[in-house]
């Protein structure tokens, strides 16, 4: 298996991406980025849009907005064939982030097209959990041999970091090297840029998100200042691309910062004045489908349908979002293997996940949460302990339903949508 060559460093006091592939040439420097979950925005609002009084001109328009499919090919180089109809059973979805800008000459010249975002969606079969894994960018994995768009295919590498998958063999690539890590199947991807994340912030009419302390970093752009702040546009971005500006300055600390995000435009997206307005949720709806490409199975008004079918009912406590089971390893991260295999099998098990880490170093508990109900198993929903560092479990830890749950160690991090967390601006 072949080996790349280290890549140049990036721009003054970023951490390196990792390095670059050699056929590709060396790339230029770049601000790192990461972005928020638009398939869970784009998919609980076709089911709005499908039921509102302008669903026949808005379905329409949403279908016309796609933009032209990536086609996926399963390890043995085998063709996914798109499956149109009602989604039944478990089901996969990944969705990576593009740092290039998506050719909007506001972000400048990138050079260069890495995923810096990583997220799987899993769906379990009985549509009650959904879970959100964030992949580091940095982290060490093998990638398997991957198509060449041109022509042919990429020989597979034993050592590299998960973010140079996208420029080493689009969008087909990622998702075969997080098959090959995770076990999972993936018939279902999508890659998004710059745009996508200020349009779908802008659709919900912003998301309301907690800051601890004032944050301002010069690197991405961010202002904000301690208490509740909402976001859309070009503040969105920048929140979900700073890593300067949160928890220890670090990608991880980004992941956790970012979660505050996601669960709160959950929340916000499945909140009734978002679902029952017909305006947002075709906003919403068009925004997604015009800034991802799609892979061809996902590339259908229908499919996403039936998909927003299955994740619009799941209860807030059962939306987990989670960092993949990670240690440092140079000047990286590697997964966590014992850790990794117990969320793993819990999923292809179909069984809830207990998390009893802390939320991250990006992240604490937000002291004015509103008591917004109960975990299905009865017991009040309290946060994680306000911490960046894994602690024991302990009666403070987020809950969720115990039977047949499977409790993750708590050296990883993560929230669930009904947790409502501050984000923790960067400390030395």
């Amino acid at each position: 298996m072949s080996e790349l060559p280290t890549r140049a460093q990036a721009r003054a006091k970023e951490v390196s991406a990792g390095p670059s592939i050699a056929r590709h040439g060396r790339l230029k420097q770049r601000h790192p980025f990461r972005f928020l979950l638009g398939m869970l925005a784009a998919v609980l609002a076709v089911v709005g849009v499908s039921t509102a009084s302008v669903a026949a001109y808005a379905v329409w328009d949403v279908a016309s907005g796609l933009k032209q499919s990536v086609k996926l090919v399963d390890a043995k180089g085998k063709e996914v064939v798109p499956q149109v109809g009602a989604m039944n059973g478990a089901f996969n979805v990944l969705l990576a982030g593009s740092d290039s800008g998506g050719g909007n000459a506001a972000y400048g010249d990138r050079g260069e097209v890495l995923n810096d975002v990583t997220m799987l969606l899993h769906v379990s079969a009985d549509h009650k959990t959904a879970t959100v894994i964030s992949f580091p960018r940095d982290m060490y994995v093998s990638i398997p041999s991957c198509p060449d768009p041109k022509g042919g295919s990429f020989d597979a590498m034993s050592r590299q970091k998960i973010n140079n998958t996208l420029s080493y063999g689009g969008l087909a690539c990622t998702v075969l090297t997080v098959q090959k890590l995770t076990g999972l199947d993936i018939p279902y991807a999508g890659v998004i840029e710059f745009d996508g994340v200020i349009e779908m912030s802008n659709a919900v009419g912003g998301v309301p998100v907690c800051v601890a302390g004032d944050i301002n970093d010069p690197y991405t752009g961010l202002d904000v200042k301690a208490g509740q702040n909402t976001l859309e546009g070009s503040q969105a971005l920048a929140f979900l691309r700073t890593r300067h500006g949160v928890g220890d300055g670090s990608d991880l600390g980004r992941i956790s910062n970012q979660q505050v995000f996601l669960s709160s435009l959950v929340r916000t997206i499945k909140s009734s004045d978002t679902l029952s307005n017909p305006v947002k949720v075709y906003g919403l709806a068009k925004a997604a489908t015009t800034n991802i490409e799609l892979s061809e199975s996902l590339n259908n008004v229908t499919t996403i349908a039936s998909m927003a079918a299955a994740l619009k009912n799941i209860d807030l406590n059962q939306m987990v979002f989670v960092q993949y089971p990670n240690h440092y390893d140079g000047d990286g991260v590697s997964p966590t293997t014992d850790a990794a295999d117990a969320l793993l099998t819990a999923l292809k098990n179909d069984q809830p996940i207990t998390l009893t880490g802390d939320t991250g170093v990006g992240s604490e508990a937000d002291p004015n949460a509103p008591a917004t109900g109960t975990p299905a198993g009865g017991t009040a929903a309290t946060p994680p302990p306000a911490t960046g560092t894994p602690t024991a479990p302990t009666s403070d830890a987020p809950t969720q339903p115990s039977s047949g749950a499977v409790d993750l160690p708590s050296d990883v991090h993560g929230q669930t949508a009904n947790q409502y967390t501050c984000s923790k601006p960067f400390t030395d």
